[in-house]
């Protein structure tokens, strides 16, 4: 019989300071504790503060100034008597450190220092380790002031030179399984369909490279050749649509469903829409937590949506005034009578560009939240999975265990 494991011993990762506390001053805060305390966190900031910063000393601490952590206040106070300063003064604290949600929101930060806190604790958490804030409050003649956020210290069980893969511990994360293959495969359809369309279309307005018969070359078949492949490319584009069109109302993917084009169903949803607005102007902290889209994202893919019905719509009537023989291309031609050739193409042209634009933005904002968040949002439109803390409730979807 094999004997049993010993447990996991944790060691300090990253350290993140917010108020211009050195590490070391940080650590000691997070040392902060009662003699023979069996706290595995705290005893690995302490190793840590005496492996690394051996010259400052792990702050003395009575049994009677911890007030421990509970279950409904996740963090706990402590209280330093007469803690060093590095002008060589000492000054009484109170060391609050626990949940990094709980100490935030007791704390007094800028937006700034919040933020980062936050992005380096879902770093940690993604890293599989757990984030420690801190913050500190000065004791003047007996009364507790303001508690200042001071920083962040992440503790995770893999020693300094472990090569274990760091995925294999427990991170906090779920992997949620959003987007349907089918829904994956559409889009990266329509990345390639309008790529060939955007490319054979400019060259169809204006030839920018090849001979032309104004330079008196023969210009051979380049032109008919970019035409056929924008043709073909224009049909397929059709034919995704419709697909596209028809899974909405037949699949049983709640996120590829006729609802899911319109996000506003009701006053929560309005007021849900508002939170994300004002978040993206910088007025909120937090918007609510959406596992596929938020509202303001939705609408503009159904915007979006529109304008490619648009843009499909005019590639037909454009392509029908070669064939008003044909009764039936002769009425899809038909609008270009009544609103001009000209305003056909231009409106053809300008709705090209808004797509360029779109994608422009839109690969932006996927990488960059996707570097903020940590939740796979760009591998999610490979794997179809993105990933979710474990507690977080997100608006259109269950409770995540």
């Amino acid at each position: 019989m094999s004997a049993p494991s010993p447990a996991a011993v944790l060691h300090v990762g990253e350290i993140h300071s917010s108020d211009g506390l050195s590490h070391g001053r940080l650590l000691a805060l997070a040392a902060a504790a009662a003699p023979g305390g069996d706290d595995p966190v705290v005893r690995a900031a302490a190793a840590a503060l005496e492996s690394d910063h051996h010259e400052i000393p792990v702050p003395w601490v009575g049994a009677d100034d911890v007030d421990p952590a509970t279950p409904q206040r996740r963090y706990t106070l402590v209280r330093v008597r007469e803690l060093a300063l590095p002008s060589g003064a000492t000054r009484d604290v109170v060391v609050m450190r626990g949940a990094v949600r709980e100490v935030l929101a007791t704390s007094i930060s800028t937006r700034q220092e919040r933020s980062l806190v936050r992005r380096n604790a879902d770093r940690a958490f993604v890293r599989g380790e757990r984030p420690l804030a801190v913050a500190a409050a000065a004791v003047s003649d007996g009364v507790v002031g303001r508690f200042h956020l001071q920083g962040l210290v992440a503790v995770t069980p893999q020693g300094p030179h472990d090569t274990s893969d760091p995925g294999a511990a427990e991170s906090g994360w779920t992997r949620v399984a959003l987007w349907p293959a089918a829904l994956r495969l559409q889009h990266w359809a329509n990345v390639a369909l309008i790529g060939v369309l955007s490319a054979t279309g400019y060259y169809v307005m204006d030839p920018f490279f090849g001979p032309t018969p104004v330079d008196g070359a023969a210009s051979g078949f380049l032109m008919g050749g970019m035409r056929l492949a924008h043709f073909v490319a224009g049909f397929a584009w059709i034919v995704l649509g419709a697909t596209r069109f028809v899974l909405t109302f037949t699949s049983r993917y709640r996120t590829m469903r006729w609802r899911s084009f319109w996000p506003l169903w009701s006053r929560a949803d309005l007021r849900n829409l508002g939170h994300v607005a004002q978040h993206y102007a910088l007025i909120r902290d937090h918007s609510p937590l959406y596992l596929s889209h938020n509202p303001l994202q939705q609408l503009a893919y159904t915007g979006v949506y529109a304008a490619c019905a648009l843009q499909m719509a005019t590639g037909l009537m454009l392509y029908g005034l070669a064939r008003v023989d044909s009764p039936f291309w002769a009425l899809v031609a038909a609008p270009s009578g009544w609103v001009g050739i000209g305003v056909v193409r231009l409106a053809h042209t300008l709705l090209m560009f808004a797509l360029w634009a779109f994608v422009i933005m839109h690969i932006y904002l996927a990488v960059r939240a996707d570097s903020l968040e940590r939740h796979g949002g760009v591998s999610s439109m490979v794997n179809g999975g993105v990933w979710v803390r474990r507690g977080a409730r997100p608006v259109d979807g269950p409770p995540i265990e």
